[in-house]
């Protein structure tokens, strides 16, 4: 049989950071393998991050690259071989190839916990495997299990095998609660989310458990094991909670995190950026792309220099255009606009603003 292993992706981000912190400090008994899937293309702050946090896990982080015996960049080789044909929103050829791809190589067919660094106050699910063999954890949510998971646990086929599990691992006293809530049929009044919720209302390791024992009679990489430290975990970690961990921690938080001041028209504001990845990223919003342009001049003509025939980073204008000292002064007076609107009914930190107002993006790139 082989043995189960545990991973953690290192995007250069802040969640994912701070999560290789919180398991060396939690659960410092797991065997952890940490590794960061490398473009060639990030921003240097993502690998001095990298570095520290070497520095703190007493770990090496594993790099991986796509194209190993290609002379150039893994984005480089790529994009060659596609003629220049730039990623985009609906075309994200670098996140499969350059770190989804590398990840399930680099796994092959070990059973695999793979530990993802989505917080609790994130509603999204991000990256998940479609290998049997790999096995996603959230430990900074309530609800550590991925998706998959919980449809399976409240599919009304299983049922009967969920209340006899429940009968092995829950206590007396709390099971006509939980085979209440279980054989409820959910409602537009009352619906699944809800449904979840009051059975962690019940008690979250008492879930964890009665999870974990029903796993034990399927496929899932966790079915190998008699024990799994994180069932017991009852706290959560929001962004808050990130940045505290980074800071604590001596690893510190990436330079393109901190808020930089600009005026612009005699009105003031600050940007920065909002998450990690290859520093020409289609996600980025154009403030970010200004914020490149005059914080990493030398990153911003690198990536003018790839828009050709055609291909540009933004559907709608050039990175020439948008440079334009009468674009830059609009970009940033629309942004100061919409901060000011999304500060109302935000936590008013930049990086929230910034975050909340674009697309999800890859999971796997930003986390």
């Amino acid at each position: 049989m082989k043995k189960l292993r545990h991973v953690l992706g290192i995007s250069g981000g802040k969640d994912s950071a701070a999560l290789a912190i919180y398991m060396r400090n939690k659960f410092p008994d797991i065997d952890i393998e940490y590794y960061t899937s490398d473009t060639g293309k990030e921003l240097d702050e993502t690998y001095r991050l990298v570095e520290n946090l070497e520095g703190y896990l007493g770990k090496k982080i594993v790099r991986l690259k796509a194209f190993e015996d290609s002379p150039e960049a893994p984005f480089d080789h790529k994009l060659k071989s596609l003629g220049g044909f730039l990623p985009s929103q609906r075309f994200r050829w670098c996140t499969k190839t350059l770190k989804l791809d590398v990840f399930e190589r680099f796994v092959g067919d070990d059973p695999v916990i793979s530990y993802v660094g989505i917080r609790h106050d994130e509603a999204r699910e991000g990256y998940i495997s479609k290998k049997d063999n790999i096995q996603s954890i959230f430990p900074f949510r309530r609800n550590i299990w991925s998706e998959d998971v919980i449809n399976k646990l409240l599919a009304p086929a299983n049922l009967n095998e969920v209340i006899s599990c429940l009968e092995r691992v829950i206590d007396s006293s709390k099971q006509d609660r939980f085979k209440h809530l279980l054989k409820s049929t959910t409602s537009l009044t009352f619906t699944r989310e809800k449904k979840l919720d009051r059975l962690f209302d019940l008690g979250v390791p008492d879930f964890n458990y009665l999870v974990f024992n029903f796993l034990q009679s399927t496929a899932y990489p966790l079915s190998k094991c008699d024990s799994f430290p994180l069932l017991d975990k009852v706290d959560v970690q929001i962004r808050e909670d990130v940045f505290k961990i980074l800071e604590d921690s001596g690893v510190g938080i990436p330079g393109y995190y901190k808020e930089i001041d600009f005026e612009v028209n005699g009105k003031k504001s600050s940007y920065c950026r909002s998450r990690s990845g290859c520093y020409f990223c289609f996600y980025q919003q154009k403030i970010e792309w200004v914020w490149l342009y005059e914080q990493h001049p030398d990153k911003f003509k690198l990536a003018m220099e790839y828009e050709k025939d055609g291909y540009t980073w933004n559907d709608d204008l050039s990175l020439g255009e948008l440079i334009q000292p009468e674009r830059i002064v609009a970009i940033k007076e629309e942004y100061i606009k919409r901060s000011a609107r999304t500060k109302k009914g935000s936590s008013g930190l930049l990086v929230d603003i910034l975050e909340d107002s674009e697309a999800e993006g890859c999971a796997s790139c930003f986390i």
